[in-house]
């Protein structure tokens, strides 16, 4: 089939090279050059294993191509994905120009019938608006809309996790599909249904329903995992009180099949493209509709102390003024593979660490680009914090005469390192891990002081006795 993918994000690429990996004819555009040109000279704008090689494979095959042509992108595809991003307005909303001006497009260019897919994080009711823009165009250009010149307007959100983008594409858990119950909508659901039948060869996974519902419920699915994470976290804050361990609590509460372990591990606040602003916009929709989802905006509220938890304990444990002190920070990106940035906790708390006067060294193994990227704008009116931050190229360079290290991340590399090195390489042997990737008691008896979240900081006697 003929597809087209307007927007080279992480949606849009994935969602293109995957539809071209299944033998679809896909073309890929978007508005911004110096995507197009990495993407013709065979790069990625991104970090998403598995995505570099597919690419090069469709490419190599002819099934998929690239353009900032608008007209022939349109012209192309009798199937057309809005992948463009819907970042957050400044009353929490979902901005809508992209998907919009991508709908203006179609309708100006149109050559035929079209499935019009909003596969971009939308609010309830956007089917609509693009529905209209789309007719304004059409009218514009004296066509009527009859089946010939019409369209449909499908909404198709996507649940993808960055880092594991690709293998959620080809093996879904579910694929959602919200259509309208008319004549355009029954041409579209036959072509969504050929488009996906390769993803429904065992099973079915599609499940079809209202547009309204389907734009809902990605904000439900998104509003639900923030929700377990902001949970979890408010619980690690109050076993650090009582003195209780909150992995033994997650074992506990997670073996229970009604809730599961997915989404329940305390750390230091949750990030990313999807969470934050998905989570804004449904509450920002409640409160537009007379509601208040007064559950949502404690999950925000949570999550945005929750990101200076680990400053907190580093104050706690060495004081409000940090000048000459040095801080070794693993991890950079919002979640391990990936080199995503937005809503990062390391960009709270290494901000907050050079207002105190320390000086940083950071390490990741596949975000610095983007981390040097994002803090020059972060601190752009700060020149002398600027100085104090430093991106270095190996985890051990971090380490080297720092005070302390401080984990954000939760990269594999960082699971199981030298702890002989880590002792020598710090001034003293003092972790701060916002991830809870090691065990207290035995940080304890390797002579490392191990403060962990929602965790016992944990000491032993001369006798090797806790206490």
């Amino acid at each position: 089939m003929k597809v087209t993918i307007v927007g080279t994000g992480y949606v849009g690429l994935v969602t293109g090279a995957c539809l071209a990996e299944i033998g679809n004819d896909v073309f890929c555009v978007d508005v911004d050059p110096r995507k197009i040109e990495i993407l013709n000279n065979g790069g990625v704008p991104i970090h998403e294993p598995g995505l570099q090689e597919m690419l090069r494979r469709t490419r190599a095959a002819g099934r998929i191509q690239f353009s900032t042509d608008v007209k022939a992108s349109v012209e192309h595809g009798d199937i057309q994905f809005i992948a463009v991003g819907t970042p957050p307005d400044e009353d929490g909303s979902a901005d809508l120009q992209y998907v919009l001006a991508a709908a203006r497009n179609i309708g100006k260019y149109s050559n035929g019938f079209k499935v019009i897919v909003d596969k971009s994080t939308v609010p309830v009711g956007t089917a609509l608006q693009v529905g209209r823009v789309v007719a304004e165009e059409l009218k514009a250009r004296g066509l009527d809309g009859s089946d010939k010149h019409g369209f449909s307007v499908v909404s198709n959100p996507e649940f993808l996790k960055e880092g594991a983008a690709v293998d959620d594409f080809m093996r879904p858990d579910r694929i959602v599909i919200g259509i309208d119950d008319d004549h355009a909508g029954q041409l579209a659901r036959e072509k969504m249904k050929r488009l996906y039948a390769p993803f429904n060869r065992n099973h079915e996974r599609t499940l079809y329903m209202d547009v309204r519902s389907a734009e809902f419920t990605k904000y439900a699915a998104n509003a639900m995992l923030a929700t377990r994470i902001s949970f979890m976290n408010d619980l690690s804050n109050l076993a650090d009180t009582v003195g209780a361990d909150i992995e033994a609590v997650r074992r506990g509460i997670g073996s229970d099949p009604r809730i599961g372990y997915h989404f329940l591990y305390a750390g230091c606040g949750y990030g990313g493209s999807c969470f934050p602003k998905d989570v804004q916009a449904l509450a920002q929709t409640a409160r537009e509709n007379g509601h208040t989802l007064r559950i949502l905006e404690a999950v925000e509220a949570v999550n945005d102390d929750q990101k200076e938890v680990l400053v907190n304990k580093i104050v706690r444990r060495m004081g409000e003024d940090l000048r000459g002190r040095t801080f070794a920070v693993w991890g950079l990106a919002f979640k391990p593979n990936t080199d995503d940035m937005r809503e990062a906790s390391s960009r709270r708390m290494i901000e907050a660490l050079l207002k105190r006067g320390a000086s940083v060294q950071a390490y990741d193994p596949v975000a610095r680009d983007e981390a040097e990227r994002v803090f020059a704008l972060d601190l752009a009116d700060r020149a002398e914090d600027m100085k104090r931050l430093h991106f270095v190229k190996t985890q051990q360079d971090a380490l080297t005469n720092a005070d302390a290290l401080v984990i954000v991340t939760e990269w594999k590399e960082f699971k199981s390192p030298d702890f002989a090195h880590l002792k020598g390489a710090l001034k003293a042997p003092v972790i701060f891990d916002g991830r809870n990737l090691y065990e207290p008691e035995a940080m304890a008896e390797l002579g490392i002081d191990y403060y962990a979240i929602g965790r016992p900081h944990v000491e032993l006697d001369s006798n090797g006795s806790r206490h």
